[in-house]
């Protein structure tokens, strides 16, 4: 992989240089240098996804086009290791070993628009990590306990097209929730793979027009899809390109009992919004509530320092703050609570309770500017709105992060913070441990990682019993 990613037209792309400069290297590391103590009971995996092309673009770059890259650190014993790997399913394989297919030269077979890069998320199922895309694709299944590529998974042939970023697990059932949506066909799609890989559910949803959301809510009883005003444009499908536009429509909330037919669905009706994030969602008192990030806009002007990648940039500049939602079943009434109006977003909970009622959510507090930077944490508790932030030293900035409860936690904040952060001007990564329960005091451990982690998009935290089938 070439180490080198200027020249034009990405000599000024941003999404390229600086923290976002990919790595060329996969490498492993035991016994990492640590400042300050981790906890002898913090054990199980930390692994975040997100772009890393492996070949320097010949086109325009965007952002989401670069292969996706899981970077790792498993804790066992007050010691913490660390890898990062290529999920390499079959786009991958025909990009860099037959030389076809590379994203930003917008070459590809002639019925797929997009590269599937599974760049986006990354979740635990059955056993494995599944390396997740955001217009989705095919999972990338992935040895947790080594992030060794399994193969592309299919759940034996079952899934019926493809799967989104955004898809859950169900941590009383053990139960994947996914979504699907196709970029040019107005219907999307539900369903849920078991504990044991076998497909129980599947449903389409109709809807007047084809869609681009991006995540969903679960709760114990139903699932929560979105019909959103943001579309890609016609001409970006026939192109392969990244533009999308604001459609003339109000934002639509699809409430559906799980297990249900698509026809069953109850749709709630809001003024036009979009959301990229969704927090948490859960049952109550006859009503559906969603937390989620909802985008606003960022005032921004596109800077012509970035050149061709300006337009770009001025996209990726997310601007969204805390909101509620409550769905009442039985009036079909909507309403909405803005909890702050701090900006933040790439929301985590303790994973134990999703789809369970919550009280605490932690967001990445997005840095003023015109980039996607994570300044430091925010720890909202959903009940008052009450938000207590953590911030990172001047010029470092973060990962998402992920929620580790303690073995047998007394409290759902009972557990840590894990993110990995990089320092700007000189380019070393450190991944913080934070008390989630003391959140803004400094990190209990600095861990000190072999090599930079360039910004990326999201994370999980997984226990050691989940990492075996």
């Amino acid at each position: 992989m070439a180490d080198s990613f200027g020249g034009s037209p990405n000599a000024t792309n941003p999404y390229l240089l600086g923290p976002y400069r990919p790595v060329s290297r996969e490498v492993e590391a035991h016994n990492l240098p640590v400042e300050g103590e981790i906890p002898v009971d913090l054990t199980g995996l930390y692994v975040r996804n997100g772009p890393n092309p492996t070949q320097s673009p010949t086109g325009l770059h965007h952002w989401f086009d670069g292969e996706g890259m899981l970077h790792a650190i498993w804790f066992e014993n007050g010691k913490a290791r660390y890898r990062n790997a290529w999920p390499r399913g079959s786009d991958f394989a025909n990009a860099n070993a037959k030389g076809i297919f590379h994203p930003a030269d917008r070459t590809r077979p002639a019925n797929r628009v997009y590269k599937d890069t599974a760049n986006t998320d990354v979740i635990c199922h059955n056993g494995k990590l599944l390396a997740l895309w955001y217009i989705s694709g095919t999972p990338v299944a992935v040895d947790p306990r080594t992030l060794q590529t399994i193969g592309d998974e299919t759940f034996s042939g079952q899934l019926p097209r493809a799967m989104s970023a955004h898809s859950k697990v169900d941590p009383r059932t053990g139960e994947l929730v996914f979504f699907d949506y196709p970029l040019s066909e107005p219907w999307m799609s539900a369903g849920a793979i078991d504990a044991k890989g076998e497909l129980t559910w599947f449903t389409q949803i109709e809807l007047k027009g084809p869609r681009l959301p991006h995540d969903m809510g679960l709760t114990e009883k139903h699932v929560i899809l979105m019909d959103l005003p943001i579309v890609f444009t016609d001409s970006a499908l026939r192109k392969g390109m990244w533009n999308i536009h604001w459609n003339d429509q109000p934002t639509r909330f699809a409430i559906l009992p799980r297990g249900a037919r698509g026809d069953a669905v109850r749709w709630f009706e809001t003024p036009a919004c979009y959301i990229y994030h969704v927090i948490n969602a859960w049952d109550e008192d006859g009503a559906v509530m969603m937390a989620a990030c909802k985008m606003a806009p960022n005032g921004l002007a596109p800077n012509p320092a970035f050149g061709a990648a300006a337009a770009m940039a001025n996209v990726l500049a997310l601007h969204a703050v805390p909101v509620l939602w409550r769905f009442d079943l039985k009036t079909g009434a909507v309403s909405e609570t803005q909890l702050d109006d701090r900006i933040g977003e790439f929301p985590v909970v303790n994973l134990d309770y999703t789809g369970a009622k919550s009280r605490y959510g932690y967001l990445v507090s997005m840095a003023p500017g015109d980039l996607q930077k994570f300044d430091g944490l925010l720890k909202y508790d959903l009940v008052t709105g009450a938000c207590t932030p953590h911030r990172f030293p001047h010029g470092v900035f973060g990962s998402e992060p992920a929620f580790a409860p303690r073995p047998n936690a007394k409290a759902e904040d009972d557990g840590w913070l894990v993110t990995f952060v990089t320092d700007e001007a000189t380019g070393a990564s450190l991944c913080y441990v934070l008390d989630a329960a003391d959140f803004a005091a400094p990190p209990i451990a600095k861990i000190t990682l072999p090599q930079r982690v360039p910004a990326g998009f999201h994370a999980t935290w997984v226990k050691p019993a989940q990492m075996t089938a």
